[in-house]
């Protein structure tokens, strides 16, 4: 078990361009099957991006957890198939299962293209921080499925415990960051420093069978070239609101050169269709939603475990009045609306000042002459190769189908750092977010936001001048 320290603080009073602990535990058997609504998405169709991909569906009416009615709208082998490797079979592969639909049915694939296939479940929770609000292992569930699902195909499944680690690497992490103002993306730095870092070391120290590849049920593609000492690239998948290419930006070319993709050229409409067609036992498993290792735990519970409450004033930024009291500044993020205690609103966050422990509040946040659509970002991660600032950059400010145009400029010689000028505004910029840079549907790499800016036209007419101006 492991002993975790309670912090208490001392005690003081868009304009979009492009669409781009778990439930109560049950059964397998009396899992209901679950339709969600179609949600219509109104986005650019991705350009062709390699020699042996078929042109790319538009991202019209990609659902997140869209269930296609017809056999005649599944897709082909072909297009099944395309992110198996199958022309390079057989593979030793290992596959991250986590319980889910998708992860399940990128095993079962593997296997059909011909692929000796293992199992891996990671068990990252930390059941003893919230002791008394779980009434089962968090992880029973999931590991269940797991089990059924490896049984089901004949794969030998392994329990991999990886909790300090997840811990040390990502949860502590996160607490710090919240605590010092940020807001941190858990979920990038859990793909990055856990199940393509930590489970990498696991692998190497225990076991004797080298692995090919490391698989998983992530949407998004992988594109090699013939030479194997080419680098790979990360590529946008064809479903908008699933593709998960801006929870992968922070892998390595080292970590990402393992990687296969099973499910990057299928919308979550198909898997889910394919899976029920395959008979997996999780065909109708809701998707998990939230924070990773935060489960059915609120943020703002998780967060007062770790960080206690601290008092503090509301202020109204326009004139300076106090407006009332705050739990904790750390309990606020920039662009917040929901959870400010006053009356009158829609209130909007605008800042946090951590050394007052002040939160500044706004009814006025969307007003013309508050845009948002400056930051600067260090410390990149360029998967392949830094943008060419010829052509057009893209950007993600989060996961989701919207992608930015945007305006880049190095801050330093090494392409380490840019300033970024987004086309339109984003009202939820905040330092420590994730900004996820993009050029004709490949991902380039990602970068923390540290600074932000509030209107192009107070800092310049060109980037070089917005840079001067943030830094």
């Amino acid at each position: 078990m492991h002993t975790r320290t309670r912090v208490v603080a001392g005690q003081l009073p868009v304009c979009r361009t492009f669409c781009a602990p778990p439930v109560a535990v049950k059964t397998a058997s009396k899992t209901a099957s679950r339709r969600a609504s179609k949600v219509e998405v109104k986005a650019a169709t991705l350009t062709d991006l390699s020699s042996d991909r078929t042109e790319l569906r538009s991202f019209v009416d990609c659902a997140s957890e869209d269930t296609l009615e017809h056999p005649s709208q599944l897709p082909d082998d072909r297009q099944t198939f395309q992110g198996c490797e199958s022309v390079r079979a057989p593979l030793d592969v290992a596959v991250l299962l986590s319980g889910g639909v998708d992860s399940s049915f990128a095993l079962h694939l593997l296997k059909r293209a011909g692929h000796n296939v293992q199992a891996f479940y990671l068990q990252i929770w930390f059941q003893e921080d919230f002791r008394n609000y779980w009434d089962s292992c968090p992880w029973e569930e999931d590991l269940s499925y797991c089990q059924q699902v490896c049984k089901d195909a004949g794969v030998e499944l392994h329990v991999v415990p990886l909790t300090d680690e997840y811990w040390d690497r990502v949860v502590a992490h996160s607490i710090a960051e919240i605590k010092a103002g940020r807001t941190p993306n858990p979920d990038i730095l859990c793909n990055s420093r856990v199940k393509f870092g930590a489970f990498y070391e696991y692998l190497a120290s225990h076991q004797d069978h080298k692995f090919d590849r490391i698989a998983s049920g992530h949407y998004a593609r992988i594109i090699r070239g013939d030479d194997p000492v080419e680098p790979v690239r990360l590529a946008l998948a064809p479903d908008a609101v699933k593709d998960q290419t801006y929870f992968l930006a922070h892998l390595t070319q080292a970590q990402l050169s393992r990687v296969i993709f099973p499910l990057g050229s299928l919308n979550k409409g198909e898997v889910r269709a394919l899976a029920k067609a395959a008979g997996l036992p999780n065909q109708a498993r809701r998707d998990s939603q939230g924070i990773c290792f935060l489960g059915k735990v609120k943020f703002s519970e998780f967060v007062e475990q770790h960080l206690g409450v601290w008092p503090g004033c509301i202020i109204e930024e326009e004139t300076g009045e106090v407006l009332g009291y705050h739990q904790g500044f750390w309990f606020h993020t920039v662009g917040q609306r929901r959870g400010i205690p006053l009356n009158g609103g829609p209130w909007y966050v605008t800042q946090k000042d951590v050394h007052t422990n002040t939160v500044y509040v706004s009814r006025n946040y969307y007003s013309v002459d508050k845009k948002r659509n400056l930051f600067t970002c260090e410390n990149i991660n360029w998967i392949t190769r830094p943008p060419d600032l010829a052509s057009q950059v893209m950007c993600k400010v989060r996961h989701g189908p919207v992608l930015y145009k945007c305006d880049v400029s190095f801050t330093n010689a090494d392409q380490s750092g840019v300033a970024v000028r987004l086309e339109c505004n984003d009202q939820g910029l905040a330092s420590g977010q994730y900004a996820v840079f993009y050029q004709n549907g490949i991902c380039l790499g990602s970068g923390v936001i540290q600074t932000t800016g509030v209107s192009y036209a107070e800092v310049g007419s060109s980037v070089d001048d917005q840079t001067n101006a943030l830094l």
